[in-house]
C-alpha cells in the first residue's frame, strides 16, 4: 500500500516532506485496523475538489469499534502494546481527519492531504 500510495502522491506533485507524512499516517491506521480491528479494507483515492487535488485515504474494520472516541486520540492512550500516538499522530500528519465508530459495530477512519493547483 505505501508504495501505490507514494506514486500516487507523486502524480500529484506532493513533496517529499508532504509523501513522508502521509505514508507514515497510512502505516499507523493500517496498523491500527489490523491489530486493533482485527483486518478490514484499505482504500486510496485521488479526489479534485474546486482548486484543489488530493488523496483520501480509508480505513475499514469491523472490529469492536472504539468506546472512547476522545481517549483514543490522547496520545499515550492505547488499548495494546504500542505507544498510543497512531489515531492522533495520523490526524496531526492530515489535512483532514474522519473518524467513524460505534462499539462493537467497527471502524472508519478516512484521512486527507490536500494540494492547491
Amino acid at each position: 500500500m505505501r508504495q501505490v500510495l507514494r506514486e500516487c502522491l507523486v502524480s500529484i506533485g506532493f513533496s517529499l516532506i508532504e509523501q513522508t507524512k502521509m505514508i507514515t499516517a497510512a502505516s499507523e491506521l493500517g496498523r491500527n485496523t489490523l491489530r486493533y480491528g482485527g483486518g478490514g479494507e484499505a482504500h486510496i483515492e485521488k479526489v479534485t475538489d474546486g482548486g484543489r487535488r488530493g488523496v483520501i485515504l480509508s480505513f475499514i474494520d469491523q472490529g469492536p469499534g472504539i468506546e472512547d472516541v476522545s481517549l483514543a486520540l490522547k496520545d499515550g492512550y492505547t488499548t495494546g502494546n504500542g505507544m498510543g500516538l497512531g489515531l492522533g499522530g495520523a490526524r496531526r500528519l492530515a489535512d483532514d481527519f474522519e473518524l467513524i465508530t460505534a462499539p462493537g459495530q467497527g471502524t472508519t477512519v478516512r484521512i486527507a492531504k490536500w494540494k492547491l493547483f
